[in-house]
C-alpha cells in the first residue's frame, strides 16, 4: 500500500506539480487548499505524511501544525513545512511547533522535496544499478577489480 501524503498548498499550478511528482515517486496524495480543509483531511485521511504550506487562506499553516501537534490522534503525523517563508522567525516557529523539517520553496527542486519525503518516511529508492554501484552495470554481481 503506498504511502499517503495530504499535501497543503493554495497554488495550484505548484501543487499539480507537486502531486504529479509524489505520485510518480509512488506516493498516494490528498490535497487541500487552504488551512480549514488541511485539518478536515488530514484527520479524515489520517496521512503518513504532511506536506504543508503557510500562506493559505481561511487558517494558515502555522495554525494547521498547532492544530494537529495539540490532538494526539494528529500528533505523531511528521509535517514538512514548504513555503515561501524563508525569515529567521518563521523557520524558529515551524520547528517550535513541532515542523520535521522546513524548505523554503525557491531552495529545492521536487526531485530534493521528494528526497526530504522519503528521508521523514524512511522510504529509500532503489539505486539503480551502475558502473560505481556494488552490483556493476549489468546488476549481475559484485565488481572485483584486478589488483597488481
Amino acid at each position: 500500500m503506498p504511502k499517503k501524503i495530504v499535501l497543503v498548498e493554495d497554488d495550484h499550478f505548484l501543487g499539480g506539480l507537486m502531486s504529479t511528482k509524489l505520485e510518480k515517486e509512488g506516493f498516494s496524495v490528498v490535497r487541500a487548499y487552504d488551512g480549514e480543509e488541511a485539518v478536515k483531511k488530514i484527520f479524515e485521511e489520517r496521512p503518513d505524511l504532511v506536506l504543508l504550506d503557510i500562506i493559505l487562506p481561511a487558517i494558515d499553516g502555522f495554525e494547521v501544525l498547532k492544530r494537529l501537534r495539540e490532538d494526539p490522534q494528529t500528533a505523531k503525523i511528521p509535517v514538512i513545512m514548504l513555503t515561501n517563508l524563508g525569515a529567521k522567525e518563521d523557520i524558529e516557529r515551524g520547528f517550535q511547533l513541532g515542523a520535521q523539517d522546513y524548505m523554503v520553496k525557491a531552495h529545492f527542486t521536487p526531485g530534493e522535496i521528494v528526497t526530504k519525503i522519503k528521508t521523514a518516511l524512511g522510504v529509500s529508492s532503489p539505486v539503480p544499478a551502475g558502473p560505481y554501484s556494488p552490483t556493476g552495470a549489468s546488476g549481475e554481481g559484485p565488481i572485483f577489480y584486478p589488483t597488481r
